[in-house]
């Protein structure tokens, strides 16, 4: 299973925003600059996060965004579905894709049991918890975790 750059940029720019002190959100400019990502492309994710209603402009057009929700209240399940379905395989989601989808496909129930327990693993896992655990505390100082 690979996970699109899409989900991987938008979590970044999730925690990006999460991290904000900014009263006024956090610029696209800025997220754009701090993450590494070009406007052009993280204009796509802004929308999908937006679509998904994780994040709206703080003041209108043209300010800074935010979170809607508090950080312990998103899920990465959230995350990864405001850019793609989870689809394990086809038949899954798809009854018509196959003829043997329904009555004779004997590897069916797995496959929905493996998409089950993937999304309960995306859901189980929220963004507090997410920017908490990149981050440990040294002397005072707050440093990032490096794999």
């Amino acid at each position: 299973m690979r996970i699109n750059t899409k989900i991987r940029y938008g979590l970044r720019t999730m925690i990006e925003i999460a991290s904000s002190t900014d009263a006024n959100g956090m610029l696209q400019k800025d997220i754009a600059k701090n993450q590494n990502i070009s406007l052009k492309y993280l204009d796509p994710i802004i929308s999908s996060l937006k679509l998904k209603g994780l994040i709206v402009n703080s003041k209108g057009r043209g300010s800074g965004y935010r979170l809607t929700r508090e950080p312990k209240d998103i899920t990465m399940l959230d995350i990864y579905t405001a850019f793609e379905q989870i689809i394990v395989i086809e038949c899954i989601n798809n009854l018509g894709y196959c003829d043997r989808s329904m009555h004779d496909c004997k590897g069916r129930n797995y496959w929905n049991e493996f998409k089950n327990e993937f999304a309960e693993m995306l859901r189980s896992k929220n963004l507090e918890q997410i920017i908490e655990e990149t981050h440990y505390e040294c002397n005072g100082v707050i440093a990032e975790v490096v794999n």
